[in-house]
């Protein structure tokens, strides 16, 4: 039985820009180990499966090698197809996940995740960290990702991990950041250890992002761009306990998978 796919850049308004992400609505769950084959098959950084359950969507991601609790450039790109391709009414799409229950609108022309916001802690640099980014961290946070303040905007881009120890770290990912020029903040996002080397652009990153650049900051209201040589930009917003994480996203292609 062939399945639908569709391919979008997240956080991109052209095609070949911000992250991509496949999709699959599904009328019913395929085994879990399928699932994990196929999203290797297409090796992106995540593939999402979507299936409708009761009044909310039910979505899970697969890296190419590990489901993960969380993605929000997969989430965005699921909500922009459901839109665009599927017709789904209104302008709010409710999921439920290992994560709990999440939520994208249409705000502005853009769509925004409603996700919940992660606080973060300062920590002791891990031991060799700085030799593994090839750059010295001006602060370290712990959070589900490792989240590495650098100073300045121009060693953000300069980051050129030993990706081989990034993924001998206790975190499955390494977020480095700092103030930006354009925009608030820049960040990069690192999680070899989860089979992605760089992570164009990351929404679960923001989670952690959003909170710490607000209080950094003292406003709630920021404006970001994540990537190195491939990335996007992102409207981002603190409410309480949840960060608002709007962008653009673009489809790119459309087929068909043969299972035999």
């Amino acid at each position: 039985m062939p399945l639908e796919f569709h391919q979008v850049d997240a956080f991109a308004d052209q095609p070949f820009s911000g992250n991509p992400a496949m999709v699959y609505r599904l009328e019913q769950w395929l085994d879990d180990e399928l699932m994990q084959r196929i999203a290797a098959e297409h090796n992106l950084a995540e593939t999402a499966f979507v299936v409708r359950e009761e009044a909310a969507w039910r979505i899970r991601w697969f890296t190419p090698t590990t489901e993960v609790p969380l993605c929000g450039h997969a989430t965005l790109a699921t909500a922009h197809v459901l839109f665009e391709v599927y017709r789904e009414p209104g302008d709010r799409l409710a999921f439920t996940c290992h994560s709990g229950t999440l939520a994208v609108t249409r705000e502005h022309g853009r769509l925004a995740l409603d996700f919940p916001a992660a606080p973060s802690r300062v920590i002791a640099e891990p031991a060799g960290l700085a030799q593994m980014l090839g750059q010295t961290p001006v602060a370290v946070l712990d959070a589900s990702q490792l989240l590495v303040v650098l100073e300045s905007e121009d060693a953000v881009r300069a980051c050129a991990p030993d990706l081989k120890a990034l993924a001998g770290l206790a975190w499955d990912a390494v977020i480095v950041t700092a103030g930006g020029r354009e925009f608030d903040f820049v960040s990069r996002n690192f999680a070899p250890a989860l089979g992605i080397d760089e992570d164009p652009v990351t929404g679960s990153a923001h989670c952690i992002l959003i909170p710490y650049w607000a209080e950094r900051l003292g406003r709630p209201v920021l404006q970001a761009y994540q990537g190195g040589r491939r990335g996007g930009r992102l409207w981002c917003r603190l409410q309480g306990d949840r960060v608002k994480i709007a962008g653009h996203a673009v489809l790119v292609g459309s087929g068909r998978l043969h299972l035999g």
